[in-house]
């Protein structure tokens, strides 16, 4: 799906303090960049950016950083964040301008995640783009240098080909699946879940949402 060009938002990025464009020089240096010394977790592909700012706003208590590589996605992100903190500077919060496929230009094995989200990625269903996919073998791999042991992976998604495989890629990388479910919303597997757009957008389409947490 082709993303609609916004003129507002390199501008827009450039002058917010909690978004950074060249974000590979604070690769294994990321929990010195939050005021608060506190558990780190990663949403990669972030989208527009209602799920990372309704949940960073919620808990304090983590620091988040908000990975996507689409500049009218991040200024739309952008604007969600200051939305959500009314206009305050996100102290929790980094919004971020990363290829997720070069993941480990950014983040290193200083950085100690404790959990990575993926909402709804790009199913890539043609067998020659499978390797593009956020949880083909060979990003989770990638992540594997970052996630702390112990560290999780929380999952959504509507296509079932997609997640049928993802629980492949993750038992051949060695997670451990720890709950999943083909029906978040009859058979709820997260202590609470923000409704993301897309999940939203299916649900009302009668599409089941599938989802995954998985352990490192």
């Amino acid at each position: 799906m082709r993303i609609r060009r916004r003129k507002w938002a390199k501008q827009e990025l450039e002058e917010a303090r909690f978004y950074i464009d060249n974000p590979s020089i604070y690769k294994n240096k990321w929990q010195e960049q939050f005021l608060k010394n506190q558990p780190l977790h990663v949403e990669l592909g972030c989208g527009k950016g209602n799920f990372i700012a309704n949940l960073a706003v919620k808990h304090r208590e983590i620091n988040y950083i908000a990975v996507d590589m689409i500049e009218a996605m991040l200024g739309l992100s952008k604007r969600n964040i200051e939305q959500a903190y009314q206009n305050q500077n996100p102290e929790n919060l980094f919004l971020i301008r990363a290829n997720v496929e070069r993941i480990l230009e950014v983040f290193g094995e200083k950085d100690t995640v404790d959990r990575i989200y993926i909402n709804f990625c790009n199913p890539w269903p043609r067998g020659k783009h499978n390797k593009k996919r956020l949880m083909h073998t060979k990003q989770l791999e990638n992540y594997k240098i970052f996630l702390k042991k112990g560290g999780e992976i929380y999952f959504k998604t509507d296509n079932d080909e997609l997640f049928e495989a993802s629980l492949e890629y993750l038992q051949n990388c060695g997670f451990q699946i720890v709950a999943q479910t083909k029906d978040l919303h009859q058979i709820p597997i997260f202590e609470e879940n923000i409704i993301t757009e897309h999940e939203k957008m299916f649900s009302e389409e009668g599409i089941a949402i599938k989802a995954l947490i998985a352990k490192w």
